[in-house]
Parts: C-alpha cells; sequence; structure tokens
C-alpha cells in the first residue's frame, strides 16, 4: 500500500461522512476499509461498550496488552481481538474489535491510517448521536 493508498481512504471515508445522513453507513464503510487495510479475518463494531481488556490499538499505532506495550513489528498481533477505539470530539462512542488474521504484520503507517478511519467514524457518530444497538 502506497501513501497515495492511504491517503485515498482517508479522503473516500471523509466524503462519506460529509455526504451521508447514516453513520452507520460510515461504521460499516471503516469496518471493510480496517479488514482490507490491516489484512484481518473480520471486525465489528460495538457502539458504546468497554467490557474485558482486549488488547489495544491506540491512537499513536502502538498496541498495548495490558499496561505493556506490544512490539507489532517483531511479534506480529497479540492473539485474540484486538480493541480499536472511536471516539468524536473527546467522547468514546464505540470500538471496533479486530480479528487479525494469524501471520500478519500491519506497518505503523497502515495502522496509524486505521486509528484515523475510527476516529472518522467516531466523528459521525457523535454529530448523529448513539444507535440504540449494534
Amino acid at each position: 500500500m502506497t501513501d497515495a493508498g492511504h491517503l485515498a481512504r482517508i479522503h473516500d471515508t471523509a466524503e462519506l461522512a460529509q455526504g451521508t445522513t447514516s453513520a452507520d453507513a460510515v461504521v460499516a464503510h471503516v469496518r471493510g476499509e480496517l479488514v482490507e487495510l490491516l489484512q484481518l479475518r473480520g471486525c465489528r463494531f460495538e457502539y458504546g461498550t468497554l467490557l474485558g481488556r482486549p488488547p489495544r490499538l491506540e491512537q499513536d499505532g502502538r498496541v498495548s496488552v495490558g499496561r505493556r506495550r506490544w512490539d507489532v513489528e517483531r511479534c506480529g498481533w497479540p492473539e485474540g481481538e484486538i480493541e480499536l477505539r472511536a471516539s468524536g470530539q473527546g467522547h468514546y462512542v464505540g470500538r471496533y474489535m479486530l480479528d487479525p488474521m494469524p501471520g500478519s504484520v500491519p506497518t505503523l503507517q497502515a495502522r496509524l491510517v486505521a486509528v484515523t478511519l475510527a476516529d472518522q467514524a467516531g466523528a459521525a457518530l457523535d454529530t448523529a448521536g448513539r444507535p440504540a444497538a449494534g
């Protein structure tokens, strides 16, 4: 994936978010982008829940497991699902639960794009108000 490809993902998502009245459409679009970008087996969005303490993809593109940093470049993704939080205007609105393919090692650049996409979905949800269920 080139820098132009990453920029196109961000731009296309921003255009969708500005041109639709459906925050759910943005959430679904971002889910598809994340699967392709991060080479995931699957991905789902949970509205407004923070159950458990799964590994987390942080805003700086690093991954943490508990209070420790996980070396994605050296070790790949940690076992199990990875949480990617979505926020809008500083308000937590939900999270993507990423199900990585075994052996995949996404670049820092791809992880930073993923965080940006999740934030775009979060902003759309914050503007629209939270849906009842997801």
